[in-house]
């Protein structure tokens, strides 16, 4: 339990306290210590006039809230977006430059003709035999991952967490292998 202690405050002062506590917190002791660190934080003196320095104070706390902003954007463009990118083309093992610069909208686009939308037209235009094989290979590769999500068995441990077992021939693993790396 904390001590209390009893201070000699004129009763209009008292009354002007308590209903000022009343709206600042549920305690007196913590209203009293809140307005003391109000002015210890700002290094004002309540006997001080706050009109010029509070505003001071503002603009000062408004400077170091925008430099606090301009290093953290800066930090995000240096730093954080990079990093994202290649932890990116880590994990999907092909990352094309204009991949790269369609996800970040850092990078200045430039366009030689000065149409975007022509040369746009022009990447994604497919001939139809390209389209017909990619959707082979997309086939394909739905039955091999469907066979091999067939062959993933749940094996409960009695020791530790449960955990999945592949259950495929050596050649249909070495065939995949191959599949992939042959793409």
């Amino acid at each position: 339990m904390d001590d209390f202690k009893t201070v000699r405050i004129k009763k209009k002062t008292l009354i002007r306290f308590k209903s000022f506590s009343k709206k600042v917190s549920n305690s007196y002791s913590k209203t009293l210590d809140m307005v003391m660190n109000f002015f210890e934080w700002h290094g004002f003196l309540p006997s001080d006039r706050l009109g010029k320095s509070m505003v001071e104070e503002i603009i000062k706390n408004r400077k170091r809230t925008n430099a606090s902003i301009a290093i953290i954007k800066d930090i995000e463009k240096s730093q954080t977006l990079p990093t994202m990118a290649m932890l990116q083309s880590l994990f999907e093992h092909q990352e094309s430059d204009s991949d790269f610069e369609d996800d970040f909208d850092f990078i200045e686009k430039k366009f030689p003709n000065g149409k975007p939308e022509e040369e746009w037209m022009e990447e994604t235009t497919v001939p139809r035999i390209s389209y017909d094989r990619l959707e082979d290979k997309m086939d394909l590769l739905k039955k091999d991952f469907s066979y091999v999500l067939d062959n993933v068995k749940l094996v409960k441990s009695s020791f530790g967490r449960d955990y999945l077992k592949l259950e495929l021939p050596m050649g249909a693993v070495e065939k995949y292998k191959r599949t992939i790396r042959n793409h």
